[in-house]
């Protein structure tokens, strides 16, 4: 019996220790990690992704079909107006060339006889007309096959540099196939896509903070240019056109992400994003939790301003999770020594 009396007893404290460990886990103080608001800069910002490209590119390309002969300028060499940058094949033009010069020639004897006999009284004006009709109609199918001709002959818009050359020689271009791609005197900018939803918040004139994957340790400034007044409804998106401020080390054909700054404030009450919940944190005071409702201003990614609701001095969990109640006791751990617990 005496046996069977330890036995129960044993049971006994066993269970009153485990139903104090789990009362001390359901109604003792928690760990939370929690950190004070700080002041600093809050800006609200739209995001969108974008190409670095030149505000004038002219493609170069041929009217007609035709094989390339000679190449005469290559990718990245300055041009200017007028230079010859390609020759196609010309031949079967050149001979309707010669064929319609010869029957203008002869046109124009036709003309100037009709007006000889004209004029000596053996000739009517009549024949005179017609010969000078069937003359101006040889002249002008003349003209527009050297017109023809000269588009074998591909020259340089305007001054400018080669961004790309597509073909070879010897290769058969098709007819309005850009060979060459010239790029203006004028200065890059990024076109960039922004989401419909978020457009309303874009204006000419707002800065830019540009930051490209090729350099990834510059913050470029720009400044929003234009906005495309029609959005493409398929991907629900708005054209917006941004100048870089200043020299840019930006090439064309790069990626950009782009951060049109909305507003900026320099002294904002900032605690950290993941601390705010459906507009509450959870203070700790005296050792308890509280949740404060609070009015946000800015949301970023890592910090949200909080317009009113606390100060500065108040302790802010800052990953509240689903069991925390009212007024429960904790025991509130700084950033580092959360850090530190969870190593």
């Amino acid at each position: 019996m005496k046996r069977r009396g330890v036995f129960w007893t044993v049971i006994a404290l066993g269970a009153l220790m485990i139903a104090g460990v789990a009362a001390w886990r359901l109604l003792g103080p928690v760990a939370v990690e929690t950190a004070q608001p700080t002041r600093g800069p809050a800006v609200q910002a739209v995001y969108a992704t974008g190409t670095v490209e030149p505000i004038i590119m002219l493609p170069i390309a041929p009217r007609s079909a035709g094989r390339l002969l000679e190449l005469k300028a290559d990718e990245g060499e300055q041009v200017r107006a007028g230079q010859e940058l390609a020759r196609l094949e010309d031949a079967d033009l050149q001979r309707s060339v010669d064929e319609l010069a010869a029957r203008a020639r002869f046109a124009k004897a036709q003309f100037d006889r009709a007006q000889t006999l004209l004029d000596r009284g053996l000739g009517t004006a009549l024949e005179r007309d017609r010969a000078r009709s069937e003359w101006q109609a040889a002249e002008a199918a003349l003209a527009r096959a050297r017109a023809l001709r000269s588009f074998m002959t591909l020259t340089a818009p305007a001054d400018g540099q080669i961004l790309r050359r597509d073909g070879e020689v010897g290769q058969l271009i098709p007819a309005n196939q850009p060979i060459f791609y010239v790029s203006g005197p004028a200065s890059l900018r990024i076109t960039a896509e922004v989401d419909e939803e978020d457009i309303a918040l874009v204006q000419p004139g707002q800065q830019v903070l540009i930051r490209a994957p090729a350099l990834p340790d510059r913050i470029i400034d720009g400044r929003v240019a234009a906005i495309t007044p029609k959005g493409d409804p398929v991907s629900r998106s708005f054209r917006v056109r941004i100048e870089p401020v200043g020299d840019s080390p930006l090439r064309i054909g790069m990626t950009a992400e782009v951060n049109i700054v909305v507003t900026e404030r320099a002294n904002a009450l900032l605690v950290p994003a993941t601390a705010v919940v459906d507009n509450h944190v959870w203070v700790v005071r005296d050792g308890r939790l509280h949740r404060q409702p609070v009015e946000t201003g800015i949301d970023g990614e890592a910090k949200t301003e909080i317009v009113s609701g606390v100060t500065e001095t108040d302790a802010i969990v800052v990953s509240p999770g689903a069991g925390l109640q009212e007024g429960r006791r904790v025991r509130a751990l700084s950033g580092s020594a959360a850090a530190a617990r969870a190593g």
